[in-house]
């Protein structure tokens, strides 16, 4: 094989991969996949029988402290990923998965690779937000005979970070918001995940304005709940990584795109201030791949300055 340490194929796991190849497939290139969190990723290149090549994604829970999640991840993104076989969402196939690591050295899932780049810089961002919103209309239209599991929301009153220099009013207001209990709602198919960093696309180079989504991944939160959460989630990040208006314009994208929110203004952000709350939590965690990814200028200070941001301008809000 052919490869770097980083991308480096633990010996119980690559015995585990070639079992799922095709007869006289082998698996000739190793390279590791950068911007995710909590798992390791590679994509791994298959030599096919009449001598050309095929593209596998293996992701690998080896960190401890996401090790203890990675049984119930691998399963629901096992789960969401055979559901999501012919919908016409652009997700990858299962190839298979090792969620308890019986046969591999750490939990491990196997699944086709997606045509495709990320995209976070700040061109053209109007045009990606109406796609993202259109997509997340389509996962939510999902009707799955069998549900997901419930969604988790972590975040505390009491968790909550707040960023320095923040309007302290404005963020006990705030936080005041997800004190009280979440508003009933109408449960659908969730990503639970979804933002630019797990989007991918086909931009022209000669025409920005033609991109399309050519995959949606990292389906591992994938559950059953609002779908404003999905929003919220998205929103916030499109705040952080484009500036606070792109995450006050992406609600909007989702309903011109004939998404249907909440149906008051009070429960629309109960949401929206939860997912943002949430990231205050994890504002190092975030920023960092996005530096990796060329964002530079996106500092954990900067992106903390746009979380205090979006916060404020959620609270002051009409409605």
């Amino acid at each position: 094989m052919n490869h770097d340490e980083a991308a480096t194929v633990r010996p119980l796991t690559l015995a585990w991969v070639s079992r799922h190849l095709e007869a006289g497939e082998r698996i000739v290139k190793a390279v590791a996949l950068h911007g995710g969190i909590t798992a390791e990723m590679r994509r791994l290149t298959i030599g096919t029988r009449d001598g050309g090549t095929r593209d596998l994604v293996l992701r690998t829970y080896v960190d401890p402290f996401y090790l203890e999640h990675a049984e119930g991840g691998l399963y629901a993104e096992a789960g969401a990923l055979t559901l999501l076989t012919g919908t016409g969402v652009p997700a990858p196939s299962l190839v298979a998965v090792d969620p308890t690591a019986a046969q591999c050295e750490f939990p491990s899932l196997l699944m086709t690779h997606l045509a495709g780049r990320t995209v976070l810089d700040d061109q053209e961002v109007e045009t990606r937000v109406r796609l993202l919103a259109r997509q997340l209309v389509a996962i939510h239209a999902l009707r799955p005979v069998e549900r997901p599991r419930k969604y988790v929301t972590l975040t505390t009153a009491d968790t909550v970070i707040v960023p320095k220099g923040a309007d302290a009013a404005v963020w006990s207001e705030a936080i005041d918001v997800i004190r009280k209990p979440a508003p009933p709602c109408e449960g659908r198919f969730l990503h639970r995940d979804f933002q630019p960093g797990n989007v991918l696309f086909d931009v022209p180079p000669s025409n920005p304005e033609d991109a399309r989504i050519t995959g949606v991944v990292d389906w591992a939160a994938a559950s059953w709940g609002p779908v404003d959460l999905d929003v919220a989630h998205c929103s916030v990040n499109l705040a952080l990584l484009h500036g606070p208006a792109w995450g006050m314009r992406f609600a909007e994208a989702y309903e011109e795109s004939r998404g249907v929110l909440a149906a008051t203004a009070s429960e629309r952000l109960y949401w929206r201030v939860r997912d943002a709350l949430a990231a205050s939590e994890e504002v190092r965690s975030v920023s960092q791949p996005w530096r990796e990814a060329g964002r530079a200028e996106l500092t954990t200070r900067s992106v903390e300055e746009r979380l205090d941001a979006y916060v404020t301008a959620l609270m002051d809000a009409p409605g």
